[in-house]
């Protein structure tokens, strides 16, 4: 949950400094005071987070993106960002409807998924597709987002959703992206047998923790129901931005795409694409502009394009577009 000390300016890029209380104190000292005046310009956010198989709940600050969020939480309990395998809001459970992406609710309470066992299962493509759907951390890790009813996935108890994709036959697949991923398993011949290497989020160590109630007032507190969140980006400094309900609709229509035609789902790169459709008026320009962006690695077909621009429009239009996934 966030605590605001608003400065004298109305900015909203956020480039803030975590401190523990001690430092906050230091920090009021006259060699300090130059840099402390040009922080104030700025509104402070502050986060609260835990480890999800349950640790004390750590403060944090000071990230623009989501491998320095990683970076802020390891410095918070002692361990390298590298131990995290992702984030999700106000649940410590594995569940991927809460998975932080490029945006965090400003009430939102972080829980830090930690790198468990791992596990090795050698697997026969008897079907075209294996029915994963995966998406990945921002920081080198991909992992398993869904798996589909009735797939060969889904018919190994030992993989399940959450699952980082370590290994296939033996090459690493650390720092890869999840479209990457999605396409070597993709290409993977049907009837040949190969060895998925998966490495499993740490099991809870209890099931009973939680964001806690504020002290002395009784009541628990209110999280993940703001209307502001903090957008992260990749690229330049997160803003605090208001719910935008159209923005929302068309970023999980983009997504839906995403999932149908690449079988991979990332909220940043859906965002990323709405953003590109701004004061577009046609495929083409949308087109143009991806090809000028850095997602013209991801090599977007002009029937995809088509698509996402249906799915924009529909958004815009309060339509959902309801899509099959046959990844």
């Amino acid at each position: 949950m966030p605590l605001w000390n608003k400065g004298r300016g109305s900015k909203e890029n956020y480039e803030v400094d975590s401190r523990s209380e001690r430092n906050h104190s230091q920090g009021r000292e006259t060699n300090h005071r130059h840099d402390h005046e040009n922080e104030d310009s700025r509104p402070r956010l502050v986060f609260h987070c835990q480890l999800a198989q349950g640790s004390p709940t750590g403060i944090i600050s000071g990230f623009t993106n989501v491998k320095e969020l990683y970076m802020k939480i390891a410095e918070c309990y002692d361990m390298s960002p590298s131990d995290i395998l992702f984030c999700t809001l106000n649940t410590h459970k594995v569940d991927m409807t809460h998975l932080l992406g490029g945006q965090i609710g400003l009430d939102d309470f972080i829980f830090a998924h930690r790198k468990g066992r791992p596990k090795e299962i050698e697997i026969c493509k008897s079907e075209d597709a294996l029915g994963l759907t995966i998406t990945d951390n921002g920081a080198g890790y991909a992992f398993i987002k869904r798996i589909k009813e009735g797939s060969i996935i889904s018919k190994i108890s030992y993989i399940e959703v959450g699952d980082h994709i370590e290994k296939i036959d033996g090459e690493s697949l650390v720092g890869c992206r999840h479209f990457e991923v999605a396409n070597m398993l993709k290409n993977i011949p049907k009837g040949k047998t190969f060895v998925l290497r998966v490495v499993e989020p740490l099991k809870a160590g209890f099931a009973n923790i939680g964001p806690r109630s504020g002290s002395g007032t009784g009541k628990k507190a209110s999280y993940g129901s703001g209307k502001q969140t903090l957008r992260l980006r990749a690229n330049g400094p997160a803003e605090v931005e208001e719910l935008d309900d159209v923005r929302t609709r068309a970023e999980e229509n983009i997504n839906n795409l995403l999932e149908n035609f690449m079988g991979i789902n990332d909220s940043e790169l859906a965002s990323q694409i709405w953003d590109l459709a701004q004061g577009k008026t046609n495929t083409m320009e949308l087109a143009e502009a991806i090809d000028n962006s850095d997602l013209e690695a991801f090599g977007f077909t002009d029937d995809f394009i088509f698509e996402l621009w249906g799915a924009i429009t529909d958004a815009k239009q309060g339509r959902t577009k309801h899509i099959n996934n046959n990844f």
